[in-house]
């Protein structure tokens, strides 16, 4: 007996969705958290306008290709595991956590002090390193009972770090790749000081499942820095250097293997 097949219509099968890439911009502190600060100038606002200017340029450039979401867009106070969970939320493809640095002020030669430095989560290398991760995990001491929300993590103790030692990251190489982009250009395109790629133990790091760096604009204690990070015209250029080295990035991520 002959069967008689007709033939089903392409529509019949959904096609598979593309995946949208996600670049998730962090802007560090925010609310009644300042972060570091000028004479005039705070970490919170800087960070904010950079991510901001940063977001525009990529959503011209790449439209609904890349979807750019930040973990805050106003001035709110935000918990570094909230930072963290949403970016996992949003299964990020990349994660860039904007800051800018200071020293104590009793540092000698601190209104000199200059340069960008871009971390990755890893080890300790030196105590420098391990100062700054301590600074930026600090923040977390300002939610009630931090303990619990960070299973016991104490930030200003060297044993905690002890943590980042044991964890090893399955992104550490894509990590990696982007620090140095991106430090690159905060040199040649924003014209700061390199002051190299790094590793230390930073929570927001830590908790994100995806390819993640810290990048520290410069030293807003240096007033000639503070000038220039609080200038419309510094925020663009920081900002148009972080998206040369994500544009470059991106174009090898997407490259067909």
């Amino acid at each position: 007996m002959a069967v008689l097949c007709a033939a089903l219509p392409v529509a019949a099968q959904a096609p598979e969705e593309a995946h949208v890439w996600t670049l998730v911009l962090d802007p560090g502190h925010g609310g009644t958290d300042k972060g570091a600060s000028g004479a005039k100038a705070h970490e919170k606002d800087i960070t904010l306008a950079v991510a901001k200017r940063l977001r525009d340029k990529v959503e011209k450039e790449y439209g609904k290709e890349v979807n750019v979401v930040l973990t805050r867009d106003s001035d709110a106070t935000l918990a570094l595991q909230d930072r963290a969970d949403v970016a996992n939320g949003e299964q990020g493809d990349l994660f860039i956590s904007i800051h800018v640095n200071s020293v104590a002020k009793k540092t000698r030669g601190r209104e000199k002090i200059a340069g960008c430095e871009v971390y990755t989560c890893g080890l300790h290398k030196s105590e420098s390193n391990l100062e700054v991760a301590m600074t930026e995990n600090a923040v977390m001491e300002l939610e009630p009972d931090y303990s619990v929300t960070y299973q016991g993590f104490d930030p200003g103790s060297d044993e905690s770090y002890i943590i980042f030692e044991l964890s090893q990251s399955a992104h550490m190489r894509q990590s990696v790749e982007f620090a140095g982009m991106a430090h690159d250009r905060l040199v040649s395109t924003a014209g700061r000081v390199g002051k190299g790629v790094k590793q230390a133990g930073f929570w927001v790091l830590w908790s994100t499942s995806m390819p993640s760096v810290l990048v520290e604009l410069d030293f807003i204690c240096n007033p000639e820095s503070e000038n220039f990070l609080a200038s419309e015209k510094g925020q663009d250029k920081c900002a148009q250097a972080l998206f040369e080295a994500f544009s470059d990035y991106y174009e090898r991520a997407r490259r067909p293997m």
